[in-house]
């Protein structure tokens, strides 16, 4: 039996896109993920009226449309996430790392504390934040916290902001913070103003050095599961804008499968009793 060779898509239309996307952002689709990126693709030719692929590349190259570069990025970054994602990292974290970096700056009287969650999606990750910091600092009353998060998608930094979540986003939640940090309605929850004004979210290019360079002093930044959507090049640039953002002495969390070992020497690893973390 041989194969139908009309079904198949054209993935050589589709390089120039994948290429584009990828000096743009960083974002970079390898050959088994292109049958993914071209269902998403034809979706954006058909929304824009381009008639085809090649007219459609013609639309992003020349520029004439800056937000459909936003659109179809919002349309290629996975958003699967949840309140208190990999819980042993968060207990490394809240049990070590947070009680470090209190202590010290209660003996030079500096009650600043930030915090950067980049990639920061439907907001579930800055929240978790917001909430541990309010339960896990003693003296909470007397800092001044700050939670910046940032993400490229426009559209899913819009719902991070409504704040409102369905019962999935919860599976890894203590139900003690749910049924205090939240109110529910019709099977749906809204995270109380205590926590919601403590995060302030922003539209965010990774790969924008200029606009990087205005997040600064943080002392612990959360930047899991994003680097792996990156190739080399991108990965090293990122990396080196998250260590120029980093306070002296503040740290970087990454996710599970990810490591700067063999992106970057600048950082210094520091193994914690569940996890690992780099040093600035």
């Amino acid at each position: 039996m041989t194969s139908d060779s009309s079904q198949t898509p054209d993935f050589a239309e589709l390089l120039p896109i994948r290429d584009l996307i990828a000096e743009s952002c960083g974002l970079y689709f390898d050959e088994k993920k292109l049958f993914f990126i071209e269902k998403r693709i034809t979706r954006r030719v058909k929304a824009t009226n381009s008639e085809s692929i090649r007219n459609y590349f013609r639309l992003l190259k020349l520029g004439q449309n800056s937000q459909e570069m936003k659109e179809l990025i919002s349309l290629l970054t996975t958003n699967e996430t949840y309140f208190f994602r990999n819980p042993l990292q968060l207990a490394s974290f809240v049990d070590e790392i947070l009680p470090l970096i209190c202590s010290q700056k209660r003996e030079r009287n500096k009650y600043q504390l930030n915090l950067w969650s980049a990639g920061c999606s439907s907001g579930e990750e800055p929240y978790t934040l917001a909430i541990l910091l309010r339960e896990k600092i003693e003296d909470y009353a007397r800092w001044h916290v700050t939670i910046h998060a940032t993400d490229i998608d426009q559209h899913i930094l819009g719902q991070a902001q409504k704040g409102l979540f369905d019962k999935r986003a919860f599976k890894e939640m203590p139900p003690a913070y749910l049924e205090k940090y939240f109110t529910s309605d019709n099977n749906k929850f809204q995270i109380t103003p205590e926590i919601s004004t403590s995060v302030s979210f922003n539209s965010l290019n990774l790969m924008d050095r200029k606009a990087i360079r205005s997040i600064t002093d943080m002392d612990i930044v959360f930047c899991r599961n994003v680097l792996v959507y990156f190739d080399d090049k991108a990965r090293t640039q990122v990396v080196n804008s998250l260590y120029d953002s980093l306070a002296p002495g503040g740290y970087i969390f990454l996710g599970e499968s990810e490591s700067i070992g063999k992106i970057s020497a600048t950082f210094k690893l520091v193994k914690l009793k569940n996890t690992l973390t780099y040093q600035k």
